[in-house]
């Protein structure tokens, strides 16, 4: 299967929208219980510039944004990184793909570290992110409610090898 990337757009919300709701209904990739409603919505916080979709001839397959932690200047360069891949997707390399790519043009965007925060139980998160230079930093206990139960985060963080490395 050959799949191709680019920049998310407007018109791709529909099927970015219906990739997160899956990743809603599995319990395993967000505190969040509903999708925004909008593009726009989805799109508040996140660098435009680091917003990538993986497709194949028909369909959208995975998605992924960045976004900013905080907007103290000294922050500026640190950055929050979301990736969803359709369920029928899943171990094809989408994932892969898409982190690749995000990490490459977090770069050239200035970003010198990039963080990720997931369910103890997502193992496939937990190892993409790995695989792709992450480290574990540690384990937010009981860091937020998820339909009424307390749930972990593992918290991962990047740093860029490219960007940030003055003294």
């Amino acid at each position: 299967m050959v799949y191709m990337i680019r920049k998310a757009k407007k018109d791709d919300w529909e099927q970015i929208k219906s990739i997160y709701e899956n990743g809603i209904a599995s319990g395993l990739a967000t505190f969040e219980t509903k999708s925004p409603h909008t593009y726009e919505q989805w799109m508040l916080k996140a660098n435009s510039e680091c917003m990538l979709i993986v497709h194949d001839e028909q369909y959208i397959l995975g998605w992924c944004k960045l976004t900013s932690i905080s907007d103290r200047l000294a922050y500026s360069g640190v950055g929050e990184v979301s990736i969803y891949v359709h369920p029928t997707a899943h171990g094809k390399g989408v994932g892969d793909l898409l982190l690749k790519n995000l990490i490459h043009l977090s770069e050239e965007q200035g970003f010198w570290t990039l963080q990720a925060s997931m369910f103890p139980e997502n193992n496939r998160s937990l190892y993409l992110h790995k695989k792709n230079g992450f480290r574990e930093v540690g384990i937010r206990k009981k860091i937020g409610k998820l339909n009424g139960k307390w749930r972990d985060n593992v918290l991962l963080e990047r740093r860029s090898s490219l960007v940030g490395l003055d003294q």
